[in-house]
């Protein structure tokens, strides 16, 4: 879905055209409008915006004020001025601005409706980057990209979290430019967590699918920022990012940037590799010490996730770590960790496949019982640990003597326990992201019809639930059948119904505690989903 945000300084004309593209394309376009340049600067902070249709001329700061304002936060936004003044040097001005177009306000709202398909239309083409997929892999030094892969790794498992002094910072700040990482080890960083969900066909490599994931978001996410990636050994990939030293960005203002910045990366992976991107990044940056923990939180966060977690950017927004926490001391077989990741990203058939082959190893007659013992007790160990992080301690049976081995007959019932618990864990997460995403879509719903009279667009509807817009516009979608936009809708026309009863309310009043300022586009829009005017609707209940 492409975001669209009107600008004019002239309430009847962003109305208008508000309620024109609102209506035009609602499953591709979500519709933003601000009366002027500050306030569309305050959604620019707030979201990425695609388009930007605005007036030249407005009080305060004019359009083309605003546009190198927007270009300098959002260079892939697009910016159509619509003004009513052919002064040519506005319109060569504009011109000489990248992303831009010039249109009269005399040439009409279909002119206005063909524009800014075309310009979606270009946006579009602009996400097939395999020719640039090509290009970088041509040019790409294996050896750097190795050693930079091997150290992003080691940061992602170092288990001292104590901070970093002056003398290992520059010790780091060497290893990195021996690297040629360009990141700085005096500066915070930033985590993007990927998952690809769309499973890969036989025969397809694994790491090439990684590596063109990693040059796709590279090459955007580098615009405004300097990184590393790498991935990781689940086969996910990682971003660390720091804005680039001459950006200047205002708090949140970076984050907000990789958010959007992320929703043209997944656009381009399904439009280049068919390949649908599910991302978790971190709200604030972290210190360099604090990077394996702020990557655990990541992976967490991508098992909590809502719906099947298709194309969703999710943010972890929290506070920071206490200086000097303990890592989890003890890390058990590489084999049990990627099966608990398997487990809690939901990917089922992986995690039993491993199960299947470490139970297997179990019951081999040439196993020592030592070593038997040991593999007993990993698996008991993550599938205990996993009951009681899910808050399963009283749900599912055996779980006291899963560590409990001498409990049991004889090593088959021990290996069944295991069997049963990992299916009641199996069971227990496909049925909560279910019950998840009903709880959410429920509370959506109860809000809009609590909240009317106030500011339900997208974009805040997203911020109050944590959401990416786009993604709980699908959301949203997919479990109700229609447009969150038309429920709205719907939800203010019932109650302005209802207020109609009362003929005391004037028009206005009830427009006003539906969420119209203006009568006027109230009465449009009443008209147009019940075929008459609110006050004809009011005299229809006197004839009855």
């Amino acid at each position: 879905m492409y975001r669209l945000l009107i600008v004019d300084d002239e309430e009847i004309i962003t109305d208008s055209l508000y309620e024109t593209f609102s209506r035009h394309m609602p499953d591709q376009l979500d519709v933003c409008k601000a009366y002027s340049a500050m306030e569309a600067l305050n959604w620019m902070r707030r979201t990425r915006m695609d388009m930007v249709l605005t007036d030249i001329r407005m009080p305060g700061m004019s359009g083309l004020e605003l546009t190198e304002e927007i270009q300098t936060q959002w260079p892939q936004c697009r910016i159509i001025f619509l003004t009513g003044h052919s002064d040519f040097d506005y319109a060569y001005r504009a011109l000489q601005m990248p992303n831009v177009r010039y249109l009269l306000k005399t040439e009409g709202y279909d002119k206005v409706l063909t524009m800014v398909e075309q310009v979606m239309e270009e946006i579009r083409q602009s996400h097939h980057m395999l020719e640039v997929l090509e290009q970088s892999r041509e040019i790409q030094f294996r050896l750097d990209a190795f050693q930079q892969e091997q150290y992003v790794r080691q940061l992602l498992q170092d288990c001292n979290s104590a901070p970093i002094s002056r003398s290992e910072m520059s010790e780091m700040q060497t290893e990195l430019t021996k690297r040629n990482i360009e990141l700085q080890a005096d500066a915070p960083v930033h985590l993007v967590l990927g998952r690809f969900n769309t499973p890969l066909d036989a025969g397809i490599d694994l790491r090439q699918v990684q590596d063109s994931i990693r040059i796709i978001g590279s090459s955007l996410l580098s615009e405004q920022s300097t990184l590393v990636t790498a991935a990781d050994h689940y086969g996910d990939v990682i971003w660390l990012l720091q804005p680039k030293r001459e950006k200047s960005y205002e708090h949140n203002q970076f984050t907000s940037y990789i958010e959007g910045t992320l929703e043209l990366v997944q656009a381009a992976c399904l439009a280049s590799l068919d390949m649908s991107i599910a991302f978790t990044l971190s709200g604030r940056a972290c210190a360099w010490s604090q990077i394996p923990r702020q990557y655990e939180r990541l992976r967490l966060l991508q098992w909590m996730k809502v719906g099947d977690g298709v194309s969703m950017v999710l943010t972890d927004n929290y506070e920071g770590f206490a200086a000097g926490a303990v890592k989890d001391p003890v890390r058990i077989s590489s084999r049990i960790d990627v099966m608990s990741g398997y487990l809690e990203t939901g990917r089922f058939q992986s995690f039993y496949d491993i199960f299947e082959e470490l139970v297997g190893e179990l019951m081999l007659q040439e196993m020592t019982m030592e070593r038997a013992m040991e593999t007993y007790y990993h698996l008991a160990l993550m599938l205990y640990s996993t009951c009681n992080r899910w808050g399963l301690q009283q749900d599912t049976t055996d779980q006291r003597s899963l560590l409990q081995l001498g409990d049991y007959a004889c090593m088959k019932d021990a290996v069944q326990s295991l069997y049963r618990t990992a299916d009641e864990l199996v069971h227990f997460k496909r049925s909560t992201e279910e019950e998840r995403t009903n709880l959410v879509i429920q509370t959506l719903g109860r809000y809009i019809k609590d909240n009317l009279e106030k500011d339900l667009s997208l974009v805040r509807l997203a911020e109050l639930n944590h959401f990416n817009p786009s993604y709980l516009s699908r959301l949203f979608k997919q479990e109700m059948g229609i447009n969150l936009s038309e429920y709205i809708d719907d939800c203010r026309i019932r109650k302005a119904k209802e207020l109609l009863h009362n003929m005391d309310l004037m028009v206005r009043e009830v427009a006003l505690q539906v969420g119209y300022e203006s009568a006027h586009s109230f009465t449009r829009l009443f008209k147009k989903l019940t075929g008459m005017t609110p006050q004809e609707f009011r005299e229809s209940l006197l004839v009855r």
